[in-house]
């Protein structure tokens, strides 16, 4: 399955790395996936998070929520953003009645806290998140752009975030340029508590 290299930054706001690239292997949750955004990711000129995302079959979710949300243009937007970017598998692990309650239009800002929890302003490459990680004695805290901290630490090569919760998520693809910033995409929807 080939996947444009619009494919995974649209949904951004939504939502830290190993130092991956080609240099440092990101152990991924669904091998497929990631490695079709990988072959992909280098084949053209990015466009903006909400672009790569829309071009991604992966992150059909992500934009749909990203759509209810009202956050394309924010995410379209200067930035630099870096977007923590669940795929369609993580957000099949959300109870479906929530999911659906969610992208409901009198829960928008409810879905727009979420999806910012997927955010950090400014380009944090995986390199950057593993330096801050390292700098932090084996854990980051990340503030996210909803405004709730996020950590992350290192399981091995594999960058883990710590939602509010206590929940973790895998980074499972990493350092996908947009013209606004970067996308990571993530195994599992992290919640801001």
């Amino acid at each position: 399955m080939r996947i444009s290299p619009k494919f995974i930054l649209t949904t951004t706001a939504i939502i830290a790395l190993a130092a991956c690239s080609s240099e440092t292997p990101v152990e991924a949750a669904d091998d497929t996936s990631a490695d079709a955004m990988m072959d992909t990711a280098d084949t053209a000129a990015p466009g903006t998070i909400v672009d790569v995302a829309v071009g991604n079959p992966d992150f059909s979710t992500l934009v749909t929520a990203v759509t209810a949300a009202d956050l394309g243009e924010t995410l379209s937007g200067a930035g630099p953003f870096t977007v923590f970017a669940p795929t369609n598998a993580a957000f099949d692990k959300v109870d479906p009645d929530t999911l659906s309650a969610l992208l409901m239009p009198e829960n928008k800002s409810d879905l727009a806290g979420l999806l910012t929890y997927h955010v950090v302003a400014g380009k944090m490459t995986a390199a950057d998140i593993v330096k801050a990680i390292t700098d932090g004695g084996g854990t980051a805290t990340l503030t996210t752009v909803q405004g709730a901290p996020i950590k992350a630490m290192l399981d091995g090569d594999s960058v883990i975030l710590e939602d509010g919760t206590g929940a973790k998520s895998t980074v499972i693809l990493t350092d996908v340029d947009a013209s606004n910033g970067v996308v990571h995409a993530i195994d599992t929807v992290v919640m801001p508590g």
